[in-house]
């Protein structure tokens, strides 16, 4: 069997792989998508109550924004599949996309090195083909060979691989009577089988991060006026959770999404200066964290129910773990149809869920949400040794500009950087990949983005306890500045100086059409 021949391959249609797909469709790339539609963990991993978590215009393309932007109400997760589609049908995205395509093996064919010497990178498209793709019709069962220059990963962190933790011998769900479930397996039933899963149940909802959240709200609704059953959330770990984006008053970008506000912040490779300001200004950062915070205890019983953090809200929103708490939880919680259990470890028996306090609890089901391995969904397909240069001993990917690894040629990640806007992230980073395989700039030397990626880290680690996520929230601007800088565009995107320092950033500041080149 001879192998295609192609450019560019893209792993993954959601946002990440649409927004890459867009910016290299001038080189035709062949995007391999494992299901049946574009939109990733919308599509598969959101319930029928899943909505976005900030508002229309923190989450479009910089070329297309929505129809509705001014909306005040966040989308669901269906109003953001049909967005997906719309940019895909507006930029004649679906001719590049083979679905039911599940990329299961990458092969290097390529003659470079691979140790991370202190080389030059050397071009994306070099060409000649540097990797080898085994691709899975899902349909057929059958596997083709793809040859390419280069491979865009975007494949993300989340669903596909759920994250189950493990129990002593004797204590895991094989003992248990009743029904055990991901959130993942929940997510594929549909709204009406969901329904039926949970209806009349004694739920148990392990987790307190979002699909957690909104899952105990939907176990509580689908549970109204029936005696008894409640949905206990299984709390191990806490994380600080905002109603809205308004703080006592004053719109949430004020405290973090501006420039002025974002120099209280350490950043990567700032200079002395800057560093003794930073020093000097935090007791203010200190004095944000304790103001969002008393709004947050005075709008949610968090006391009352055992979930205020210990930690500062600072270190949740650096490493992107805010969640938007449905308005409706602390109701349900009042009406007793949620129940909070605080607990370290649990493990299964018989009739439910044994507690490291030693109480018992009787359940039907227990659904786990307690997230994803994104990282297994990536060693499950490299080779070696590049899949000892996925991730650091600290657990962080090593990512220059959150795309390029060092170690890797020829590749890029894109979705694997968080901020506060996702989307926006993803695209400005595609953009950059773009006009660098068109050469239109070069990489600086492997030791060299090796020692960017390290700095990038150890501010990350002074910022959060929880700085594997590898979030970029609290110096998102510069990172944008860092990007536009190497492109040849003017970091400085607003018309005026009170708007670049008081106005919040978003996608429609890198219009590719307002390059605002120096």
């Amino acid at each position: 069997m001879s192998p295609i021949l192609s450019k560019i391959a893209i792993v993954g249609a959601g946002v990440s792989g649409v927004a890459a797909a867009k910016q290299l469709a001038h080189h035709r790339p062949v995007v391999f998508e494992s299901s049946d539609c574009i939109g990733g963990v919308w599509k598969h991993c959101s319930y029928a109550s899943t909505k976005l978590q900030s508002l229309r215009s923190d989450y479009e393309f910089a070329d297309f924004p929505w129809p509705d932007r001014d909306n005040i109400n966040f989308p669901t997760h269906l109003e953001i599949l049909e967005y997906l589609n719309s940019y895909v049908r507006h930029f004649d995205l679906l001719r590049l996309i083979r679905f039911n395509s599940k990329v299961v093996a990458i092969r290097f064919i390529g003659s470079g090195t691979v140790d991370g010497s202190p080389d030059e990178f050397g071009p994306l498209l070099p060409g000649h083909p540097v990797w080898e793709i085994s691709v899975l019709d899902t349909q057929s069962n059958t596997v083709k060979l793809y040859e390419v220059e280069m491979v865009v990963m975007c494949m993300g962190k989340y669903g596909d691989v759920p994250m189950v933790p493990e129990f002593p011998s004797g204590k895991g769900p094989e003992v248990f009577g009743g029904k055990v479930m991901h959130s993942l397996d929940y997510c594929k039933v549909g709204k009406e089988e969901g329904g039926e899963v949970v209806k009349g149940k004694r739920v148990a909802v392990i987790g307190y991060k979002k699909s957690a959240i909104d899952l105990a709200v939907e176990c509580a609704e689908a549970n109204e006026g029936e005696e008894g059953k409640a949905c206990t959330m299984v709390v191990r770990g806490l994380h600080w959770t905002v109603p809205h984006y308004w703080v006592w008053g004053l719109p949430f970008f004020f405290f973090f999404s501006t420039r002025s506000s974002q120099f209280l912040h350490e950043r990567p490779n700032q200079s002395f200066l800057k560093s003794l300001m930073c020093l000097f200004f935090s007791p203010m950062r200190h004095t944000v964290s304790k103001f969002i915070e008393s709004y947050l205890t005075w709008k949610f019983p968090l006391k009352k129910y055992g979930l205020k953090p210990d930690h500062p809200f600072i270190e949740d929103y650096a490493s992107c773990q805010m969640a938007i708490m449905p308005e409706n939880f602390f109701r349900h919680a009042d009406d007793g149809k949620i129940i909070i259990k605080r607990a370290s470890k649990w493990w299964f028996w018989n009739g439910g869920i044994e507690f490291d306090d030693g109480s018992r609890s009787e359940f039907d089901v227990v659904i786990m949400a307690t997230g994803f391995d994104g990282k297994k969904k990536l060693t499950d397909v490299f080779p070696m040794p590049f899949r000892t240069f996925l991730q650091y001993p600290s657990g962080m990917m090593p990512l220059y500009r959150g795309t390029i690894n060092p170690m890797i040629p020829n590749m890029a990640f894109v979705g694997y950087l968080e901020s506060v806007a996702n989307l926006h992230t993803s695209e400005l980073r595609s953009i950059w990949l773009a006009r660098l395989a068109d050469e239109k700039f070069k990489l600086p030397e492997t030791c060299k983005m090796v020692e960017e990626i390290k700095k990038e880290m150890e501010v990350m680690k002074r910022t959060t306890r929880f700085y594997k996520r590898h979030c970029i929230s609290t110096y998102s601007i510069n990172h944008s500045d860092q990007i536009c800088e190497e492109m040849g565009w003017n970091p400085w995107r607003k018309n005026t100086w009170f708007s670049e320092a008081f106005s919040a950033y978003g996608s429609q500041d890198y219009n590719a059409t307002n390059t605002n080149t120096k």
